[in-house]
């Protein structure tokens, strides 16, 4: 009987990890809807084709060489193993041992789950560099740039984190983050900061004059889908992240976690819509959909422990510093056409420190050096690998083509061909 108890229960966990994995899966599609209406016309099938091609390469890449990379469990040449390189025969021995102590918790050992689950997270970091660098970069220079990103330099970082492994051998981490406002967003976004400061603005986008010309999106109802996709699959990114389901206290901690997502995408939403208004005199649609993300972000680092209006307050913050950062940004003459480095970076900062408003075990120090060691590493080597895809073909279009649109020089095809090309 006790066996198939634990049975039972591995069988929950692996089933919630994999569901849960599946609903990361399906921000790919928030990421590719949000910046295919984020930009023009003429760009829209070359970003959907980055989206789609990024996903398959982060999944490929993660399998062959990152996961062995982050967890020492590489499943490509060994078979299935767990997060720590168990076989069947070692999952055997802790379920005895866990039937000899009463109550187990095998929602951790599950090996394929957990590759499934941890390769969408791969793929979410790789797909925020995909919208900062959209409309002037070559296609098949962003795809080399994600097989360096996806397989070596995510992997190292994340086996400093999650992996628990020590920083180059020597430095143990004392850096907590639940489920990636660090690890994941602010990773991508320093990857999208180092691509976005060789590559330059796009064209025309900031003027002699010192002027800032809008460049608006062409498809805002798709821009409103792809975050309300995403804010749905954020309930799989941060409740995947509890790694099982089994158990009272489990199960009570899976629902804070759904319920402080919302709270605090929510509040950063409103606070954002506020900010907007009060700067510009209009409520920013785009403005709105940033806030809501950023209020995800903010709370993704501890959606457990924070009450549901320490939540909202987290992600109002949010919400406040999208808005001053994009403006920010733009002021630096930092193009960054849907707002992803602000999103996923700035507010990822932020993301991190707020866990010690309800984490009692975290430290500033701890958080600050786990932070900058993250950024260090990703913004160094993505420089690295951006130099050197610059010097052997280019990261760039040339102007004819970046006027032309990159839907007909990298594609072929037109996303509205019955439309005149913005």
């Amino acid at each position: 009987m006790q066996d198939q108890i634990f049975e039972l229960q591995y069988a929950m966990d692996t089933f919630y990890f994999l569901i849960c994995g599946a609903l990361v899966m399906w921000m790919a599609a928030g990421f590719a809807m949000l910046e295919a209406g984020l930009v023009r016309t003429k760009n829209t099938t070359e970003i959907l084709t980055k989206n789609v091609a990024l996903f398959a390469i982060a999944c490929t890449m993660y399998l062959v060489c990152g996961y062995n990379f982050m967890y020492d469990g590489g499943i490509f040449l060994s078979g299935v193993t767990t997060v720590a390189g168990m076989d069947d025969a070692a999952i055997q021995a802790v379920l005895e041992a866990s039937n000899e102590s009463g109550f187990g918790d095998m929602g951790e050992y599950a090996g394929a789950s957990d590759f499934f689950f941890q390769v969408v997270f791969v793929a979410t970091a790789m797909s925020i560099v995909s919208g900062a660098v959209a409309e002037r970069m070559k296609l098949w220079a962003f795809l080399l740039f994600a097989v360096a990103m996806t397989g070596f330099i995510y992997p190292i970082e994340g086996g400093w984190t999650w992996g628990g492994k020590s920083v180059f051998g020597f430095y143990d981490l004392s850096y907590s983050d639940y489920a990636g406002s660090g690890i994941v967003h602010l990773a991508g976004a320093a990857a999208a900061l180092a691509g976005v400061l060789l590559l330059g603005p796009r064209s025309g986008k900031y003027q002699e004059s010192g002027a800032i010309k809008a460049i608006p999106g062409a498809n805002l109802p798709l821009a409103t889908l792809g975050t309300f996709i995403l804010w749905m699959g954020w309930f799989g990114f941060n409740g995947g992240s509890t790694l099982k389901l089994g158990g009272i206290g489990v199960a009570n901690e899976v629902a804070n976690v759904f319920l402080n997502t919302n709270a605090a995408a929510s509040g950063g939403l409103i606070a954002a819509m506020i900010t907007a208004r009060l700067l510009f005199g209009k409520t920013d649609l785009t403005m709105c959909l940033n806030g809501a993300l950023a209020g995800l972000v903010a709370i993704t680092a501890e959606p457990a422990d924070p009450t549901p209006l320490l939540s909202t307050f987290i992600g109002a913050i949010g919400g406040v510093i999208v808005v001053f950062s994009i403006v920010a940004l733009d002021k630096l003459k930092i193009d960054d056409p849907v707002g992803a480095i602000s999103v996923h970076g700035t507010v990822g900062i932020f993301g991190i420190f707020a866990v010690l408003l309800s984490d009692p075990d975290a430290t500033f120090m701890g958080q600050l050096v786990g932070m900058l060691t993250i950024f260090g590493w990703v913004f160094g080597t993505s420089l690295v690998a951006w130099m050197v895809i610059k010097a052997v073909m280019g990261i760039r279009v040339s102007a004819e083509e970046e006027e032309e649109g990159l839907d007909i020089i990298d594609c072929g095809v037109e996303a509205y061909p019955e439309f005149v090309n913005q």
